[in-house]
């Protein structure tokens, strides 16, 4: 008997239970269902956590402000302006390794245009900060060294605010807004970021000048000390750690700071971040997988058990196929086959229903899902093997029964 009669009489034996074969398979399907749907949100995750750290910058370093620490009360990063504008000249012009710093000086304001006003982000910056955050304009060019040194009254919007402010695919470019009570011309719109990890709308931010927002929207005078953040931009992706280094002793000898003594800033390389983040994510799909996987195996015995009982149900016509010549590998083959089909039509359900809950989660959460088709290939390579390794012995069972026992059994 050829391979295509043998899966000929598989699929007949199979369907003369429909109702069992779904049941048995079912463990199949729920296990390659969840195997493809947990790695799809696991690689979604990672690929969204990446999208972050690449709209954040390439090869990028954010320097904190240091901590304070006074009357035994101490405060984290940022507590304290150590950051001096000077410390920003040196970073830029000193460090072979650095290729551009900038600062984010950061506030909330409303932004008045006409009668419409928007409260929004404001971020005071350099020329610098586009080129080390990746950000392009879709509109118009971000403003120059000089405006930045003279304190120039002029602004980039984001597209949260061109559409609040004017509506939907307007150019606002050279339009006059008000930041609190300051005017500013419109120079540039800035090309759309989408949204953070944690749901924050880059969209929704002004540019200006560091100086004038220091002038105009700053609370409060700080000097020479920054109130906010540097960025600093390796020269390359393999020059990040020793951009670090160097920025971490210049800034020591800077602050005169001695042996043993804390920084009074920190440096954060966002590379080792997204690794340290996309080897977690990694780590937690795989976790995912595998507890997936287990239903694959309690769907490989569920397999194993029905065979069992077929090949008791069927034990007289085993009897009678081998009296008429059948052979013992004949019988081995078809309850194997049979045992391999159920476990792949499981497998190729369950890969549907992965991809679909996959979709269906995408759709409802917006979340990030990506399907990959090895995935999809390698939990079917192991739903067959989970069907041949679960269908072995029962089939064996089969082939070794005595002809004279089978056709005498009731």
């Amino acid at each position: 008997m050829n391979l295509l009669e043998t899966m000929r009489l598989a699929i007949r034996a199979l369907l003369r239970s429909k109702t069992r074969s779904v049941l048995t398979a079912l463990g199949i399907i729920i296990g390659v269902g969840a195997v493809i749907a947990m790695v799809a949100i696991g690689d979604g995750a990672r690929a969204s956590v990446q999208k972050v750290f690449d709209s954040m910058g390439t090869h990028m370093l954010v320097v904190l402000p240091g901590s304070s620490s006074a009357g035994g009360m101490r405060g984290g990063f940022g507590s304290q302006p150590t950051l001096t504008w000077d410390d920003l000249e040196a970073m830029r012009t000193q460090l072979p390794s650095v290729r551009a710093a900038a600062p984010e000086l950061r506030s909330s304001a409303q932004v008045f245009s006409g009668e419409q006003n928007w409260t929004t982000s404001v971020v005071g910056t350099t020329p610098d900060f586009f080129d080390v955050r990746n950000w392009t304009m879709a509109l118009g060019s971000r403003f120059s060294e000089s405006d930045a040194e003279l304190g120039a009254k002029v602004v980039i919007l984001g597209q949260t605010v061109v559409d609040n402010l004017y509506g939907p695919g307007f150019d606002p470019v050279g339009q006059v807004v008000r930041i609190k009570t300051t005017p500013f011309t419109v120079v540039a719109v800035a090309a759309r970021k989408g949204q953070s990890g944690m749901g924050q709308d880059f969209d929704n931010t002004v540019f200006i000048p560091a100086t004038s927002f220091r002038r105009s929207v700053q609370a409060q005078s700080l000097g020479a000390y920054i109130s906010g953040v540097v960025y600093v931009q390796a020269a390359s992706s393999a020059q990040t750690t020793q951009a670090q280094q160097e920025v971490t002793q210049l800034l020591r000898e800077r602050h005169r700071l001695e042996d043993g003594e804390a920084d009074d800033f920190d440096v954060r390389n966002l590379a080792e971040l997204a690794s340290g983040q996309q080897e977690s994510t990694r780590t937690l799909s795989l976790l995912l997988a595998a507890i997936a996987a287990v239903s694959l195996v309690v769907g490989g015995i569920g397999i194993m058990n029905i065979m069992l009982v077929s090949v008791t149900e069927r034990t007289r016509e085993i009897g009678v196929r081998v009296a008429i010549g059948a052979r013992p590998r004949d019988i081995l083959l078809q309850f194997l086959v049979e045992a391999l089909t159920l476990s792949m039509l499981g497998g190729l359900l369950g890969a549907a229903l992965g991809a679909g809950v996959a979709k269906l989660l995408a759709a409802q959460f917006q979340w990030p899902m990506l399907v990959r088709p090895d995935v999809v290939v390698l939990a079917l390579g192991f739903s067959a093997l989970v069907g041949v390794g679960f269908g072995l012995y029962p089939a064996r069972k089969a082939s070794r029964l005595d002809p004279i026992d089978a056709l005498r059994y009731e």
